[in-house]
């Protein structure tokens, strides 16, 4: 379904200022007024932190106050959502999500089981063909890249590269920010370590990946403790591998308390996809439509944008000059991304399969 498109998103478009460009259409009156009437929006997984999603809601109600935000499970992960909608076919109450918010993989499985309907907003043309679906079904809105998250006060020397953190240097101080064995952050950084490792995404990257934290383990280095910000602070979990925009935004949270560096490492450079969609059986599905095309719009996008996620229409909008250079100048440098692999639905798939069946047997470590 997916092309393997390694570098579709590429960030080594120069931010040109351009003095034409495609204008943002506003929604249709028809639309708003629509979705005034429902009165109310059902979001799902949506944690404040993550991506600045605290503004980006805010900022939608700031717009339109007639619409009331009901937030469900801000902690809940892709599967979750996927559960949710199914659970709350037959009901039209504040249980039922209207949107959801999935990693790349999710979108198409969702599609296939009926759980989403089509729409395409005014800036559809904007979205890179390779992260959308052709009839609408589902839609990229942010992508970001796996990073280290160094507490400087613990770790003197930051690492740079994977193969680092095998160092002797680095003993009991590497942890991830989730469960291999469920969590998608967590599955993709041991696909990230095998691309490290020379291995092709998919099958081959899972079995690398997992060689890689299997010798991390037997090193002393593996700390089998899902990292956060708080971990971090604590020293529980110094070096803690995440998206990079989860760790610019705990940079933020700790204030300098205890200083720490967030690393692009140099090889095994991950892009990490995530896509939106309307469920099929949401109770407002104009007030759905309405937030999609909140989210991109130059207004949403930006907003995506400082909470350091790279939104979908990034290279449109850079060629555009409708970026504020502050926000530019927040990210970590532009070149950090330019060997980012996106791997496909199929390649993740396969090394899900193989980084869930395997890390038990093969590394061994019980994270929780």
């Amino acid at each position: 379904m997916l092309n393997k498109t390694h570098r579709f998103l590429s960030l080594t478009t120069a931010v040109v200022i351009a003095s034409t460009s495609l204008a943002y259409a506003e929604p249709s009156a028809e639309l708003i007024e629509a979705a005034k009437k429902e009165g109310m929006l059902t979001t799902i997984a949506l944690p404040h932190s993550w991506c600045g999603y605290g503004e980006v809601i805010a900022g939608f109600k700031a717009k339109y106050p007639e619409i009331q935000v009901n937030e469900l499970n801000p902690d809940a992960g892709s599967a979750d959502e996927v559960e949710a909608i199914k659970a709350n076919k037959d009901n039209k109450g504040p249980q039922a999500p209207d949107v959801i918010d999935v990693g790349l993989a999710f979108g198409p499985q969702m599609k296939e089981e009926g759980l989403l309907q089509p729409y395409k907003v005014s800036t559809w043309d904007e979205i890179p063909d390779e992260i959308k679906d052709a009839e609408g079904y589902w839609y990229g809105d942010y992508y970001g890249v796996l990073s280290f998250i160094v507490n400087k006060d613990m770790v003197e020397t930051v690492p740079q590269d994977w193969a680092d953190l095998l160092k002797p240097d680095y003993a009991a101080q590497v942890a991830l920010a989730g469960d291999p064995r469920a969590s998608n952050q967590a599955i993709l950084a041991v696909l990230a370590a095998g691309l490290s490792k020379g291995a092709k995404a998919g099958e081959e990257s899972g079995k690398a990946g997992l060689e890689y934290f299997a010798e991390l383990n037997k090193a002393g280095n593996f700390v089998p403790v899902i990292a956060k910000a708080g971990t971090i602070a604590q020293g529980a979990t110094p070096i803690a591998v995440a998206w990079d925009y989860n760790a610019l935004a705990w940079r933020d949270e700790l204030k300098d308390n205890p200083p720490v560096e967030v690393v692009v490492p140099k090889t095994g450079v991950l892009a990490g996809v995530y896509v939106q969609g309307i469920s099929a059986y949401a109770p407002h599905p104009n007030a759905a439509k309405l937030w999609m095309e909140y989210l991109y719009s130059d207004e949403g996008q930006n907003l995506w944008l400082k909470g350091y996620c790279h939104p979908a229409r990034f290279n449109a909008m850079a060629k555009a000059g409708k970026i504020p250079q502050e926000l530019m100048d927040a990210l970590p440098p532009a070149e950090s991304y330019e060997a980012a692999v996106f791997p496909t639905v199929e390649e993740q798939n396969a090394n899900k399969a193989a980084v869930t069946g395997g890390w038990d047997s093969v590394v061994g470590a019980n994270v929780q």
